[in-house]
């Protein structure tokens, strides 16, 4: 019960103590096997992804509010829900492992009702689908979408949330492109990356020790693009961890200055830079503050956001953030974006992008550009002929709904500027 157990302690601490999903994920799992990591990963995934549902079947088993000292019975029965609807797990063991996880996180008093409420799930599967079906996740999220992009696409974004994401990646070199889809059985996308649907554990992947790919979803895969031929030229690649995008510019022939305030997560970039055989300069640095000696023929600002677009691959955003945030958030983009301009030699471009679905914080938006800057539309043709993902204003935005029958993008914004004079 080792997979289960931790994905309790991870469901407590991403519900309860608003921590990351992945930071909680790392603290919890370290002591087990792969496959024990793996699977615990997937079920409390599948538990936070559903948890609207999850919630509404509780209430309607609840004949009374759990006491304050028992609300952690909450994630033991998330855990089973989870397991009984939407996993293939054997029935007789769904019930079974539920118990005994309550009773080894302390609630003994609490075990029977788990195992009635988990028998009833599993004898009466469909006796909850209209509970089920008006679930829905905050109103902090989904009100804006709503607004801003309708009641019907809101409604195909929230469908799209409820499958697991497929594994895109990035090749090193477009002249391979074609040979590692064959060798991977991968789809080729117009904008250039590959898409595994089912591709199990990545690092028994063909081709990631060597360093030919890199993990990045295709959606996220487009702001660098936006820059085009930066072959020789010095782009600043701002808050720039993990790093997908430094290895994108610098496959590209870029020099590229990647900066970021968290040297820890810069970590992950030096290793990826190390796998991929790629070259950049690595700043741990605020970007707001930063003073390098030379301005940049173009700038990247992937700015701190709700990261609300990212929902399917990280659906403790929804639980972890809140309306307020993204007040904050948008805030500290705008002196963000002010302070980052100044890095822009005349005549260089500036490309602002967030991986959020939240239309507030849209901050860089072509009506209003930033200061000594003029808007410089995206076209089609620079993104794979995605002209679904260009709006009337040259800006770029990506829906979880988009080509929802070949496994959807995640949610991004970009808007590109150049610096006038």
């Amino acid at each position: 019960m080792p997979q289960r157990a931790a994905a309790f302690e991870i469901l407590k601490s991403v519900l309860d103590q608003r921590q990351p999903l992945d930071e909680a994920f790392a603290r919890h799992t370290r002591d087990l096997a792969p496959r024990d990591r793996a699977y615990a990963r997937a079920l409390t995934a599948l538990a936070l992804r559903k948890k609207p549902e999850i919630d509404a079947i509780v209430h309607a088993c609840l004949t009374r509010p759990l006491p304050p000292n028992a609300r952690g019975v909450r994630h033991v029965l998330a855990i089973g829900i989870a397991q009984a609807l939407f996993m293939d797990t054997a029935p007789h063991a769904v019930a079974a492992t539920a118990v005994e996880l309550a009773r080894a996180k302390g609630f003994e008093r609490q075990s029977g009702m788990v195992n009635a409420i988990l028998r009833r799930v599993l004898r009466e599967p469909h006796a909850f689908d209209a509970a089920r079906a008006t679930a829905s996740l905050p109103r902090w999220l989904t009100g804006p979408w709503r607004e801003a992009y309708g009641a019907a696409t809101a409604a195909a974004i929230l469908k799209a949330l409820q499958d697991e994401p497929p594994l895109d990646l990035t090749v090193k070199d477009p002249a391979t492109i074609a040979d590692w889809a064959e060798r991977l059985g991968a789809e080729t996308l117009p904008t250039g990356s590959l898409r595994l649907r089912h591709a199990g554990a990545v690092e028994d992947l063909p081709g990631l020790a060597e360093g030919a790919w890199w993990v990045q979803d295709a959606a996220a895969a487009l702001p660098a693009k936006l820059l085009g031929e930066v072959r020789g030229l010095r782009v600043a690649d701002l808050c720039a961890a993990p790093g997908g995008k430094t290895l994108q510019l610098a496959a590209a022939g870029a020099r590229v200055t990647a900066v970021d305030r968290s040297d820890a997560r810069l970590g992950r970039l030096r290793e990826n830079l190390a796998r991929t055989g790629l070259a950049a300069e690595i700043v741990t640095a605020d970007a707001a503050t930063w003073a390098p000696a030379e301005s940049f023929d173009a700038v990247l600002l992937d700015a701190p956001c709700s990261a609300t677009g990212t929902l399917r691959r990280h659906p403790d955003v929804a639980w972890t953030k809140s309306a307020a945030d993204v007040g904050k958030l948008r805030t500290a983009q705008e002196g963000l974006l002010a302070d980052v301009a100044r890095l822009v030699k005349p005549g260089g471009l500036l490309v602002y992008c967030i991986c959020s679905l939240q239309p507030e914080e849209e901050t860089a938006s072509p009506a209003a550009p930033p200061p000594g800057f003029a808007p410089d539309p995206i076209d089609p043709a620079e993104i794979g002929g995605w002209d679904f993902a260009v709006r009337a204003d040259g800006a770029l935005r990506t829906l979880p709904s988009d080509l929802a029958e070949h496994g959807g993008l995640d949610g991004f914004y970009a808007a590109r500027f150049r610096r006038i004079g």
